[in-house]
């Protein structure tokens, strides 16, 4: 509750400070004297404030995994609200059956989500966007089932899954999933594909100097989620340790690595 609270904080804070630039980078005229005042006097991310809307090179990837990524928050929301009124701990293999079968019915989101996106920045290729939309998420978790079952079929593993199962969750995604995310997208398209930008895109793009090696977003990457990384290592040792009672060392380090 707490990291809600401050983050809703930080959040509000943040965006009464940007709603004023949003209106200044907004705005219709074009006086040079005026431009060249702003950007003297700009630092930071509004040095590219223009540009920062711009569409990216992989705009029919990123569309298809924002899509995606709103349909799993939606997914696992609606599995943790009917686990809760539910007993979908009775039965087995319900939750898996449950996670199934809504996210074929909360298809219809990625489609909605991705095609809004793809149609606000001026994507063309709608038949590529609907169709990876659709398969991206799903394909790649029958590849790694597939693989998986595979190995467990060779060494005559119990857990593995019959062929008859994995042919009625293919149908499931083909009469029910695939369907709902095409529809989703052609609504998404309609419906909410305005451009709906905060700032202007400029016409000429800006040039991107050289960054320094620690810029670089490998490194960015790991320097950013050191922080939560270690938070998450403190809280995660004593979970463990009043599980096991402090005999968690070799299960601890398998869990980081």
């Amino acid at each position: 509750m707490m990291v809600i609270f401050l983050t809703g904080l930080v959040s509000m804070i943040l965006m009464r400070t940007l709603r004023n630039d949003y209106a200044k980078y907004a705005r219709e005229d074009d006086d040079l004297e005026t431009l060249e005042r702003d950007v003297s006097e700009e630092s930071g991310w509004k040095l590219v404030h223009g540009d920062v809307f711009r569409p990216p090179c992989g705009l029919v990837l990123l569309s298809a995994v924002v899509g995606t990524g709103a349909q799993l928050a939606l997914l696992v929301l609606l599995v943790i609200l009917l686990a809760i009124v539910g007993t979908l701990y009775v039965g087995r293999g319900a939750i898996v059956t449950t996670f199934i079968l809504c996210y074929a019915f909360t298809s219809f989101i990625s489609g909605y989500v991705s095609g809004g996106m793809y149609s606000r920045n001026g994507g063309k290729s709608w038949i590529k966007s609907m169709i990876l939309s659709a398969s991206l998420f799903p394909f790649l978790c029958f590849g790694i089932g597939f693989i998986l079952n595979t190995i467990a079929i060779f060494y005559g593993s119990l857990a593995a899954i019959p062929f008859g199962t994995m042919v009625v969750v293919f149908v499931i995604w083909a009469f029910i999933s695939f369907p709902l995310a095409l529809l989703g997208t052609v609504v998404g398209r309609n419906w909410s594909g305005a451009p709906n930008n905060p700032c202007r895109v400029k016409t000429i793009p800006r040039p991107i100097p050289e960054k320094k090696w620690y810029l670089t977003p490998s490194v960015v990457s790991l320097m950013g989620g050191l922080l939560p990384f270690g938070s998450i290592f403190i809280e995660m040792y004593f979970v463990f340790t009043s599980f096991w009672n402090y005999k968690v060392k070799i299960f601890f380090l398998g869990f980081i690595c």
